[in-house]
């Protein structure tokens, strides 16, 4: 059906598809630039308090209800937080001060491939062929990145092995929300985990760095902080819910493959990354994988009834 503008849905969400690429792929350099004058810890603070901030204005000018019916349902969106905001947001932002921005995005963006094995053991989903071969391309991707860098120094590998957390995070928390089937609004939810990553930001800020010192910042680091919050986090996921309002899981999934393409070429254009043969390589591998489990499947054609 075809709006106002002329569009149908699945054009809309096409574009949509496009600036949240943007939104998700460039969030990751924007942390790094933030990170040259803000602690882990206070980037984080600012960036998920923006991003709340921004959806609650987001959802109650939609009317959308905020409430998570059930003290089942809330217990279980705190336990996938921990996973999906907590760990994510720890793991990879200590990943960029030790490895470099695009690698770490590679890495992360390993997701979808954790994700599906997981749901194997958790959720007894079948792991077809497409998805054995994933798993095959994902740990050859990660073989070809870590191995080059041991030479380097010790800090990297460490950076990429938080960076596997992160995408190991992400994936259990979705997992982990599969299998509870939490009841509620879905932008709803993604906002008490976001909320639950601002307290333990908050807990993690008073015990590492004390109270809270005003200082002036530079106007790139605002940028960063502005662009994380805002953008990356507000922004992305209120786009994203209306994404997958209008297309398929598969389709919509499928068009999350442009984020870490997007993120690895914003990282050489503003900070300058560099990727060596071995990047290259293992980005292609790590995309390869990501794409047979999110690539949507051919659906087998069903047999004529007979006459």
């Amino acid at each position: 059906m075809a709006n106002k503008s002329g569009l149908t849905d699945a054009a809309v969400a096409k574009l949509l598809l496009v600036a949240l690429s943007f939104c998700w792929g460039l969030s990751w350099s924007a942390m790094r630039i933030a990170l040259d004058e803000l602690s882990p810890w206070s980037m984080r603070l600012l960036g998920y308090s923006i991003g709340a901030a921004t959806m609650f204005v987001l959802i109650k000018a939609q009317g959308r209800p905020l409430a998570i019916p059930g003290g089942r349902n809330a217990l279980h969106v705190f336990v996938a937080a921990l996973f999906i905001v907590v760990a994510f947001g720890i793991a990879g932002t200590f990943a960029q001060l030790l490895a470099q921005t695009s690698r770490v995005i590679i890495v992360n963006y390993s997701m979808p491939v954790w994700g599906s094995l997981m749901a194997y053991f958790v959720l007894r989903e079948r792991v077809d062929r497409r998805s054995a071969i994933g798993l095959a391309l994902c740990i050859a991707g990660l073989g070809v990145l870590v191995a080059p860098v041991f030479e380097e120094s010790l800090a990297e590998p460490i950076g990429l092995l938080l960076a596997l957390v992160c995408a190991l995070g992400w994936a259990g928390g979705t997992v982990y929300m599969k299998w509870a089937r939490i009841q509620g609004d879905l932008l709803a939810i993604t906002f008490w985990q976001i909320m639950v990553g601002v307290a333990a930001f908050a807990i993690g800020y008073l015990a590492f760095e004390g109270l809270p010192k005003f200082e002036a910042l530079q106007w790139r680091t605002w940028g960063g902080v502005l662009f994380n919050g805002i953008l990356g986090t507000g922004i992305a996921y209120f786009i994203w819910f209306n994404i997958i309002g209008r297309l398929s899981t598969a389709m919509a999934s499928l068009g999350t493959l442009m984020n870490p393409v997007v993120g690895v070429i914003g990282a050489a254009i503003l900070l300058g990354d560099r990727p060596t043969i071995p990047d290259i390589v293992g980005f292609a591998l790590i995309f390869g994988a990501a794409a047979c489990v999110l690539l949507p499947r051919r659906q087998s054609p069903s047999k004529a009834p007979a006459a």
